[in-house]
């Protein structure tokens, strides 16, 4: 499942060289994950029988499950669940048959994959790493790359495409989800009242705020947050060497007011050339 709308986090330019966001958001995560489902829902018992049985969906943007056309076949095949912990995308995929592993900065957060597997008796591989940095993963290595609406916290999202190109196998295939850039032009605080005033340039990053505003917004707790042009995220992909072959768009599910008016996500499906 993908996660539900956070409360609202506004995002903006220049990072700030004083904070280490690898470091910073680690901690964030970790406190997401001692929350257990209050904010994200992990996997339950009857969705994994469900899966086994046959039916089963997962998402990388918020409602629109990917298509399955996308993901199969995976029985037998090694599939990286891609800055995905929290116990969503990869119980599902073991449950069908898939070799997982599964990347995350937060060991918490993999501990709810480990939690999920033990529980279900299914096997699942987790790697504490950065998504866009793993040394730990041999390249060459996986059938297929997922990656859930992530890329948002990281500064630079071109090293994430290129790793994910490196670990995939020549034809593999990558999917991933990420907001439309749009979403963040808007006041974050006033947006969250139903009010659209754009303010932001794009990209942009939290790291440009300063630590009262910052504060006061996103509070001590959540992850920072930052914005890619439709250039870095789709473009960027296609000069890593993929091949787009599969793109839809989606929305929050609730009451967003941007949402009423535009899709916000979008999700692409790319193969690795050989």
């Amino acid at each position: 499942m993908f996660r539900s709308r956070p409360p609202v986090f506004t995002i903006r330019q220049m990072p700030n060289p004083e904070i280490n966001v690898a470091k910073y958001n680690r901690k964030a995560w970790d406190h997401v994950a001692d929350q257990g489902d209050a904010l994200y829902h992990a996997m339950t018992p009857e969705q994994i029988q469900q899966a086994k049985a046959g039916k089963w969906r997962i998402r990388v943007t918020p409602t629109v499950a990917v298509p399955h056309e996308w993901i199969l076949p995976v029985a037998g095949k090694k599939v990286l669940c891609l800055a995905a912990g929290g116990g969503q995308q990869a119980p599902i995929l073991a449950a069908i048959g898939a070799d997982v592993t599964v990347v995350d900065l937060s060991q918490k957060q993999l501990r709810r994959d480990q939690e999920i597997a033990k529980r279900e008796r299914l096997t699942i591989n987790t790697i504490v790493a950065d998504m866009a940095s793993m040394p730990q993963v041999e390249e060459a290595s996986f059938d297929l790359v997922i990656n859930p609406c992530s890329v948002i916290f990281c500064a630079d999202v071109r090293p994430v495409w290129a790793e994910a190109y490196r670990v995939l196998k020549p034809g593999g295939r990558f999917i991933t989800g990420f907001i439309n850039p749009i979403y963040y032009l808007f006041d974050a605080a006033k947006m969250d009242r139903g009010k659209l005033k754009a303010r932001n340039k794009i990209p942009y990053s939290d790291l440009q705020l300063s630590e009262e505003e910052r504060t006061k917004l996103i509070g001590p707790n959540r992850p920072l947050e930052f914005g890619h042009s439709l250039s870095e995220l789709i473009a960027g992909q296609l000069e890593c060497g993929f091949q787009m072959t599969g793109f839809y768009e989606d929305r929050w599910g609730d009451d967003d007011r941007l949402s009423t008016l535009i899709d916000v996500f979008i999700a692409t499906c790319a193969i690795k050339r050989r």
